[in-house]
């Protein structure tokens, strides 16, 4: 009885034993069954992660690559603007107009060309008041300083021409004027007209070494003028001054008006024609014009400088660009070996 029992009871411990263990081995084999299968759910999905990441790698790269040549443009066109502002305003200075009040002026030098009129009378006259005509026609006495000069023209060397340089009126606040009276006799020719000029200061005139050199260069470089017989011609100047790059030149303005003579002499003396001219400043403002260069070197230089640094910091930026794609690049290689080297 003893016997049976133990060999049943050794029996059952077997059979318990060979469950065990093929229960044992069921797990074995399906635990690597699972852990195989997870591993291939991870392969199947790690593909499309990384090859997400390297798609945007690209486009950020791609991205820099445009920022810095959009960069390197913009820097580029900066310079070229600059420089071709810079020789635009250089080559074309800038006009600036100032007004300088004055109490006088310095008397200006008047100088006529009457040919065969005759000087009547010259005054100086002031709050332009003129006082009425006496005897018209005929000599009267005068105040002006009045000095003669003969020279030959600068366009014309083989004819002489008479000035009568008259000392011209001075004082702006009170209005101080120039009245001229000539006589012509206008049968011999069909129209009649004296002309003049106008130039900036009567003392240059008295303190030149050579008068007639100085009417001359005075002919050449300022403008003439006339004025008509019969009529009373009102001139009123103003005086420009203009400083260039290298020298400062001086011209007249003026504003002139013409009022018809009433002729009241007998008949018998109107055959000399008669000339009335009045020279008056116009305000007691000087006009001063300078040529002002706006091209400034230091401006231009410092803008230059910036654009510059911009350059160098986009190609600094490029630099480091190349580097982390070339880091970039190795890191993948690597992970890539590595990945071979697990599967092998």
């Amino acid at each position: 009885m003893l016997r049976k029992e133990n060999s049943r009871s050794y029996q059952e411990f077997n059979d318990c034993d060979d469950d065990e263990g093929k229960a044992a081995e069921q797990l074995e084999g399906e635990e690597p069954n699972g852990s195989i299968s997870q591993e291939d759910d991870i392969r199947e999905n790690s593909p499309p992660m990384r090859f997400s990441k390297t798609c945007l790698k690209n486009v950020f790269t791609v991205v820099l690559i445009f920022i810095y040549l959009l960069l390197t443009a913009v820097a580029a066109f900066l310079a070229y603007q600059t420089i071709s502002d810079f020789l635009v305003k250089l080559n074309h200075p800038v006009t600036s107009v100032t007004y300088k009040e004055v109490d006088s002026f310095s008397p200006p030098g008047i100088a006529l060309y009457p040919g065969k009129a005759q000087l009547l009378s010259c005054r100086h006259h002031y709050h332009d008041y003129i006082p009425p005509l006496v005897d018209p026609g005929k000599p009267q006495e005068g105040n002006c300083l009045i000095d003669e000069v003969n020279y030959f023209g600068p366009f014309t060397n083989q004819k002489e021409k008479r000035a009568l340089v008259v000392r011209g009126p001075s004082d702006v606040r009170n209005k101080e004027l120039i009245f001229m009276q000539f006589s012509h006799n206008e049968t011999e020719e069909d129209f009649s007209a004296i002309t003049y000029m106008l130039f900036a200061k009567f003392s240059d005139l008295t303190n030149s070494a050579n008068k007639s050199d100085f009417m001359r260069d005075c002919e050449r470089n300022y403008s003439m003028w006339t004025f008509s017989g019969g009529f009373r011609t009102w001139v009123k100047m103003s005086l420009v001054r203009t400083s260039g790059k290298t020298n400062e030149s001086v011209e007249f303005r003026q504003e002139s008006t013409v009022v018809k003579f009433n002729d009241k002499r007998p008949e018998s003396e109107q055959s000399n024609q008669l000339f009335f001219a009045v020279f008056e400043w116009r305000d007691p403002f000087m006009q001063e014009i300078r040529l002002i260069v706006t091209a400034n070197p230091w401006n231009s230089i410092a803008i230059l400088c910036g654009v510059f640094m911009a350059l160098f910091k986009a190609a600094n930026f490029a630099k480091l660009t190349i580097q982390w794609i070339i880091k970039m690049r190795k890191r993948h290689l690597r992970n890539k070996a590595r990945e071979l080297n697990q599967i092998s």
